[in-house]
């Protein structure tokens, strides 16, 4: 897995991937569980790879 993205686009991608997570403590009932989706963007940043911009060809990081 070659890293395709970037410092900018994984920090964006941890803001809303907490953000996301958060729903879990404000939102009431079976709502609340869709704040699991944040795991992704964090998970994707942490990793510093995306599929889908593998998929299509887009890389935000820097060239080496």
């Amino acid at each position: 897995m070659t890293r395709n993205i970037g410092n900018i686009d994984r920090a964006i991608r941890i803001i809303v991937g907490l953000g996301l997570l958060s729903l879990i403590y404000f939102l009431e009932g079976n709502a609340r569980w869709w704040g699991l989706i944040g795991i992704v963007p964090i998970g994707t940043a942490v990793f510093g790879y995306c599929p889908p911009y593998a998929w299509m060809g887009i890389s935000t990081s820097a060239k080496e």
